[in-house]
Order: structure tokens, then sequence, then C-alpha cells
């Protein structure tokens, strides 16, 4: 509990905490704003019923929480790797292995401190972007009556709690290749060449690609049964077909402790120097 608080209160004051959390939440913004402002410019009706898709509750829930959870899984990865590479080229995983402290047992400990920095920066996004969706609808002249849409709110936890854990997965394989790679660098590079990588992919090897990390975090967010991945960041394109829900969430799982049993089973067999 000591080296998971100690962590928590590292992670806290990292730079990249606090630039991750405002790229994300700042895009968001950005776009919920820019929709919202073209909307009211736009000289066509259907081309103004798209554009107020984004302000529109209780539509604007999905929206906000998909656009979190898709680009927000390219954000994990990045800070995922810049966390574990910033252990062996700043030192600390070697001060904590001459203090005694367990290899193993801190990689992990500091892992979960990522996993609650990415549910706060989730959680904290979200609000802004509803923040953002309610200025932008008043801008726009759209009644929020469905802010308080019952079913809605109802099911927003559960999809909420399933979306973090597949975050929490595409983090744990940036935390992996940086791990394995030793350097924050290569391993935000790599994953991010991993991110791209996949989606591409998905193009021309669908069967193969859709049990691929990416694909099955996404996956594992569409409980509505339709099968098909959605579009957009760390998303399919349109006819490509994913694997069930659950399904997918398992597997998400397995990608999960795949990517921490390497970081782990490396970080035990590394030579530490310097």
């Amino acid at each position: 509990m000591r080296v998971f608080l100690s962590g928590l209160r590292k992670l806290v004051g990292r730079p990249a905490s606090f630039v991750t959390l405002g790229l994300l939440a700042g895009l968001l913004v950005l776009i919920i704003i820019a929709t919202a402002t073209v909307s009211t410019r736009s000289g066509s009706p259907t081309a103004e019923a798209r554009a107020l898709v984004l302000v529109s509750f209780p539509g604007a829930y999905d929206l906000i929480l998909e656009f979190i959870l898709g680009l927000g899984g390219l954000f994990a990865v990045i800070y995922g790797a810049a966390i574990a590479g910033s252990e062996w080229g700043w030192g600390t995983l070697k001060n904590a292995v001459a203090r005694g402290e367990s290899r193993s047992r801190y990689l992990l400990l500091t892992f979960a401190a990522i996993a609650v920095m990415v549910a706060i920066g989730l959680a904290i996004t979200f609000v802004v972007g509803l923040g953002a969706a309610i200025v932008g609808a008043n801008i726009a002249g759209v009644p929020t009556t469905g802010l308080s849409d019952a079913a809605t709110l109802n099911r927003l936890p559960a999809q909420f709690a399933r979306g973090w854990f597949a975050v929490v997965e595409e983090a744990s394989l940036g935390f992996a290749i940086a791990t394995l790679a030793r350097s924050q660098l290569a391993g935000i590079g790599a994953g991010i060449a991993f991110y791209f990588g996949e989606t591409f992919a998905r193009l021309f090897l669908p069967d193969i690609v859709k049990y691929m990390p990416f694909a099955v975090a996404q996956a594992s967010l569409d409980t509505t049964g339709s099968g098909a991945a959605a579009a957009g960041p760390g998303g399919g394109g349109a006819g490509i077909t994913s694997l069930p829900a659950d399904t997918a969430l398992l597997l998400v799982a397995v990608w999960l402790l795949g990517s921490l049993v390497v970081a782990v089973v490396f970080a035990e067999r590394a030579e530490i120097t310097g």
C-alpha cells in the first residue's frame, strides 16, 4: 500500500498527467464548441441536424463517452509508456530495488496507480465534455431536457466501467513496450505505431485484427449486439465486424494480464546498473 500511495502521489505531480488530460479534454471541448458554432451557420437542415447530434441530450452522453474512450486509448498508450519509461530513464526503479523493494511488486503497484489515474482522467474529461455540450446546446439553441433521461443515466456507470477497463488494457501495452525498451521515447513511438498500424490493418486483415488489443478494447464497448466495430479513433470502419462485447471483454483481460506479465518477467531478468 505504501508503494501504491507513493506512486499515486508521484503521478499526480507528473507533467505527463496534466498534458495527457489537458490534450484529451481540450480536443473534446474544441470539437463540441466548434460543432455547435458551425451548426448555427449551416444553411442546410440536414447538415445542421448532423452537427447538433453532439450537443443533443441524451444522445450526447454516449457520443462524449465514445470519444473519450476511443481517442483516450491512444493517450493511454502514450501515458503508460511515458510512466514506465521514466522508471528506467530517471532511475526510480533502480532506487526502489536498492531499498529492497521487489521489482515485480513495484511495477505492478506502479501500474495500479496508473489505472487509478486513468479513471480520474476519464471522469474529469467526461464532466468537462458534458459541460461543453451544455454550453454548445445553449449556443445552438437546443433544449437540454434530455439531461435527466433516466434510462441513459442508469446505464452510464456500467458503460464507463467497461470503458475504463478497456483503456487500462491499452495503457498496459504502452507500459509493457516502454519497459522492454527501457525508454520513454521508444515506448511512446512504438505504442503509437502499434495503435495506428492495427487500425489500418483492419482494412486488410479484419478476421485476424479483431483479436488484437485495440480492436477487442473497442469491441468490448459495443453492448448493443450489433457486432459492428465503431468508426473513429481506435475503432474500425463500416462493415468491419467485431467480436461480441462479452467475448471481447474477456480478451481485454487476457491482453492486460499478458502485458503486465511480460513487463514483470523482463524487469525481473533485466540487469539494472548505473
